[in-house]
């Protein structure tokens, strides 16, 4: 049988075939000649085209024409190995390996499919001309499907930086929940957080609960899902046994806490005190921690709760904050407002929450002792006709009166 001017033997059907691929070796040269042209029409188009390209930085630009050019170099490597399955993988991928990976940070997703539809319409314009008669349509089909593994291959490129990415926030979150936890400085809180792209809306509160168990990352992303929800800026970590959340931008930290509420296992969730901003955090979260310790001596607290509502539990658990806290903002203020109100709460105290023995005691009429339950209301937020609030004011009394010079 007589060969052809190419040195192929014809096929049956009359087709010249060369091993592995049914086109013409002669085709396959003038598309790698013209390579360098083809990938400078396809980036000509992108500027013509995308607004966004156009404003890239020279460099950027150069990355993204050597991966032009790379993708034509890959079509005529996979138009010789025969377009299978193997070889488009590894072609395809090799062709996003001619930039850096830094590039997949610069130029989203949504880009790159544009910039690949550029690059698929100008090789379709450009490429059948240098086809033999005979191989136009086969060229323009392999074309078409070279470019969806492109794009599968851009797919994975970026998955992979999506996967590392993640990798990377989880251990630097991580880290800035240890630091949290550990007291460090606000120098530390505050890189760290920048590195995560923290916005620090104000206010802040930690919030420490038990983690539900099982894979890290799905908790986390249990967290996450829940924030955008409720449109909270949030960092959480697993510590331990313990799931703790930094909270952002929520004027009411309690409810924010109800909002995040399905991520936490089962057990007590305390809220820690609203502050400013990132770098006072630590008190929030030592705060938190220390509510978490001495939640299970209120068994019937709500959950989520704030840090100081358990104010008695914690000062019987050792806490210094929650006893400077009570002697401060409640011993102190009853002391500072006179008119007889500690007094007043010695003689309810005494006499079981009657009013009347209380009043027999301290030789006033009783309406006289209940202004003076109202004044103490007033001045401490803790009402001493309220059980739980009793139990606060009991507290503070004793830490008031066995502390009184620290």
């Amino acid at each position: 049988m007589a060969e052809t001017e190419t040195g192929a033997t014809p096929a049956p059907s009359g087709r010249p075939e060369t091993p592995g691929n049914p086109l013409l070796p002669g085709t396959l040269r003038r598309i790698e000649r013209h390579a360098g042209a083809l990938a400078s029409a396809a980036v000509a188009r992108m500027d013509e085209t995308l607004p966004w390209f156009r404003a890239l930085p020279a460099d950027q630009r150069s990355w993204v024409m050597l991966v032009a050019q790379a993708g034509v170099r890959s079509l005529v490597e996979w138009l010789r190995s025969g377009g299978t399955v193997a070889a488009s993988t590894e072609i395809s991928d090799e062709v996003f390996a001619a930039a850096p990976r830094a590039l997949a940070r610069v130029i989203t997703l949504t880009h790159t499919v544009q910039l690949i539809k550029v690059t698929v319409d100008v090789a379709e314009a450009e490429v059948p001309g240098f086809a033999e008669p005979a191989e136009h349509e086969a060229l323009i089909q392999a074309i078409l499907r070279f470019s969806r593994e492109i794009a599968f291959s851009a797919a994975r490129v970026y998955a992979r930086a999506a996967e590392s990415r993640g990798a990377w926030d989880a251990r630097l979150q991580a880290l800035l929940v240890d630091a949290l936890l550990r007291g460090d400085s606000s120098d530390v809180l505050a890189s760290r957080a920048a590195a995560l792209g923290w916005a620090d809306a104000p206010p802040v509160a930690v919030v420490v609960g038990r983690s539900p168990g099982g894979d890290v990352t799905a908790v986390l992303h249990a967290v996450y899902r829940a924030a955008r929800r409720a449109r909270l800026e949030v960092i959480a970590g697993v510590h331990g046994d313990r799931l703790v959340v930094v909270v952002g931008g929520a004027t009411d930290p309690v409810a924010a806490a109800s909002a995040l509420g399905g991520g936490f296992g089962e057990g007590p969730v305390v809220v820690g005190p609203a502050v400013p901003s990132l770098d006072q955090a630590t008190e929030s979260a030592r705060a938190a921690l220390a509510g978490f310790r001495a939640a299970p001596a209120w068994p019937g607290a709500p959950s989520p709760v704030a840090a100081d509502d358990l104010l008695p539990e914690r000062a019987l658990s050792g806490d210094m904050d929650a006893r400077r806290k009570l002697r401060h903002d409640v011993f102190g203020a009853l002391t500072r407002a006179g008119s007889g109100l500690l007094e007043t709460l010695d003689a309810f105290f005494a006499s079981g929450g009657v009013l009347e023995s209380a009043a027999r005691e301290l030789y006033v009429h009783p309406n006289t002792v209940r202004y003076r339950l109202r004044r103490v209301a007033e001045v401490t937020a803790l009402s001493p006709l309220d059980g739980r609030d009793a139990f606060a004011l009991r507290m503070a009394l004793t830490v008031g009166r066995l502390d009184p010079g620290t």
